[in-house]
């Protein structure tokens, strides 16, 4: 029987233990776009949750129409959610009615006139260059004072070892959550300050990483890793307390706990240190085909939302800055 980790990274397993009401178009979907499609685990479980939840609120999907889509998301819309998350809903809708149709359980596609809000350009908050060293700081320490007491906790070290390094890599290269639970020993060319990444749409790409991402990196390799080692690990990277493959929602909290601690800032997440990352390098100099060449984006347009965020900033120094502002 699946564990709760094994349901966490396996978009085929049932989403929890009221799986037995989920609608068999719904599992034969996601079996379509995990066969065929190659699309994320967390691109399936989005897919998955949306259509359970329209299904569980508009009845039988061999009956959707388009006034049972419409009235779902105006629905949604009343209850606060976000452009983007509609959108969101609405393109996991658009995909399973274009399936659905094609292998004849809709008479007709009800969603090819079904609007897309317009989409909101807002990023979350990013960190500053003196959050991010408070930041990588504070994770060190506590590392360093966990190592102290390691005969009294060797876990509690271990795991402040895996929190620093994770968090590290994160900003070093502004990859994915789900990018960085996938890592494997083999993904590191550690000579080379190198990682092989698997993004979406199992797409791969090679990103290099700094010395103190390297540093941390090593620290919980050879001074970590070995203490949480069990049966389960195989050759994953960062591992949970248990042994197994760290899954997305461990490294979310741990890095919604270290931000929070700092009191500096609002920014939250594994996603505020990848607009981190993507907003310094283009401070830096970074040229915009070499920032989506790094995060994986598939379109230029995705990356050139976080040129506002770098003319805002300097809209702001030239403000304090010049005597004529």
């Amino acid at each position: 029987m699946a564990s709760a980790q094994d349901r966490s990274t396996d978009p085929a397993a049932p989403p929890g233990p009221d799986a037995a009401v989920e609608p068999e178009l719904v599992t034969a979907f996601i079996d379509h776009l995990r066969h065929e499609r190659g699309l994320s685990v967390q691109t399936l479980r989005a897919y998955r949750g949306d259509l359970r939840q329209l299904a569980l609120q508009r009845g039988p999907l061999e009956e959707l129409g388009l006034a049972e889509i419409r009235s779902w998301l105006g629905e949604l819309h009343e209850a606060g959610l976000s452009r983007n998350t509609l959108n969101r809903k609405t393109a996991s809708v658009r995909a399973f009615t274009a399936w659905a149709h094609r292998r004849g359980h809709l008479p007709e596609d009800p969603s090819v006139r079904l609007r897309t809000a317009r989409k909101s350009s807002h990023l979350p908050d990013v960190l500053q260059h003196q959050h991010v060293e408070q930041l990588t700081s504070q994770l060190a320490g506590a590392a360093q004072q966990a190592g102290q007491a390691d005969e009294a906790d060797p876990i509690a070290h271990a795991l402040s070892l895996r929190d620093a390094a994770m968090v590290e890599l994160l900003y070093a290269t502004g990859m994915r959550v789900s990018e960085l639970s996938g890592l494997n020993l083999a993904s590191f060319e550690t000579g080379r300050r190198m990682v092989r990444l698997l993004g979406k749409g199992n797409k791969e790409r090679i990103v290099p990483y700094g010395v103190p991402a390297e540093t941390a990196l090593r620290s919980w390799l050879y001074h970590g890793r070995s203490r949480l080692v069990t049966s389960t690990s195989a050759e994953a990277c960062f591992l949970g307390r248990r042994g197994g493959r760290i899954d997305v929602r461990t490294v979310r909290r741990v890095v919604d706990d270290s931000l929070a601690r700092l009191g500096t800032t609002a920014a939250r997440g594994p996603h505020a240190l990848r607009h981190t990352a993507a907003t310094h390098l283009l401070e830096g100099g970074a040229d915009l085909r070499t920032v989506q060449e790094l995060l994986g984006h598939a379109s230029l347009s995705t990356t050139q939302l976080y040129t506002h965020v770098t003319i805002d900033r300097l809209r702001d120094a030239y403000g304090q800055a010049h005597p004529r502002a």
